[in-house]
């Protein structure tokens, strides 16, 4: 039988909401969009649901886990989007209210964390050593990771993300070309590619690959490796979620809706 969920432990929604902002320092980072509680639910949390973007089909499976409180790195509101709850939107917000779910979402500062962040959690999945040094970081807002894993060649490391991801990716470069100094940026981050040149990558890993990078890789003998938007960020939501949820004492449960993105 299971435990009834008003026997759980519980803590407050600004509590939990305090939790996050301590961990990932919002307050240090230009963002396209709000950061923390975005839709306010119900004053008490018992179970806290992580997951990469605040899709229905997200949110449909986190009212199934009776969720209190949700955790996501894609919220609802973005910098120049239209304001008006029509559509998607009103379906989505819909659901939260009507359930009275509290949202909360991270951007660039769940990109960030130094251990918990999709940076650095992609790079431990990857089996990339990050530097504890300033060498670790690079471009706009330090949001790019560098860290060293020996490779025989870009194409045999371009298989080990594929494989390590569960997805096929895009490789441009010298396919037989040794590498050792991998830059890492999650995401939408093909305009950190040339900071990452300047840095002195010898490839950079991130989530998509627009037309300039293509030539810049070949231009300038640095790999790239696109494995895919969400792909790439699928665990910082559930590294943060984990450990805030272990902290306070509450059930945790990550989501993940597959994206071909």
């Amino acid at each position: 039988m299971s435990e009834p969920t008003s026997s759980r432990p519980s803590v407050s929604r600004a509590a939990l909401g305090a939790s996050l902002d301590q961990l990932l320092q919002p307050g240090q980072f230009k963002d396209y969009g709000p950061n923390g509680l975005q839709v306010e639910g119900r004053p008490t949390v018992r179970k806290l649901v992580s997951g990469v973007t605040a899709s229905r089909a997200f949110i449909e499976a986190a009212i199934a886990e009776q969720a209190d409180a949700l955790l996501v790195h894609h919220g609802l509101f973005w910098r120049g989007q239209d304001g008006r709850v029509t559509g998607w939107m009103k379906q989505r917000l819909a659901l939260l209210l009507q359930h009275d779910i509290n949202l909360f979402a991270y951007h660039l500062p769940l990109d960030a964390h130094p251990t918990l962040g999709n940076n650095a959690q992609l790079a431990q999945r990857l089996g990339v050593q990050l530097y504890d040094d300033a060498r670790g970081r690079f471009g706009e807002q330090s949001l790019g990771f560098m860290g060293e894993r020996a490779c025989a060649s870009a194409a045999a490391l371009a298989e080990h993300v594929a494989e390590r991801l569960g997805r096929a990716v895009t490789l441009v470069a010298e396919p037989d070309r040794p590498l050792t100094r991998v830059a890492l940026c999650t995401g939408g981050a093909q305009g950190y590619f040339e900071a990452a040149i300047a840095a002195g990558a010898e490839v950079f890993i991130t989530g998509e690959i627009s037309e300039p990078q293509a030539h810049y890789a070949r231009e300038c003998g640095v790999a790239y490796i696109a494995c895919g938007h969400h792909a790439s960020e699928r665990y910082g939501a559930p590294a943060v979620g984990a450990q805030v949820a272990a902290e306070l004492g509450l059930e945790h449960v990550f989501i993940d809706i597959p994206n071909p993105a």
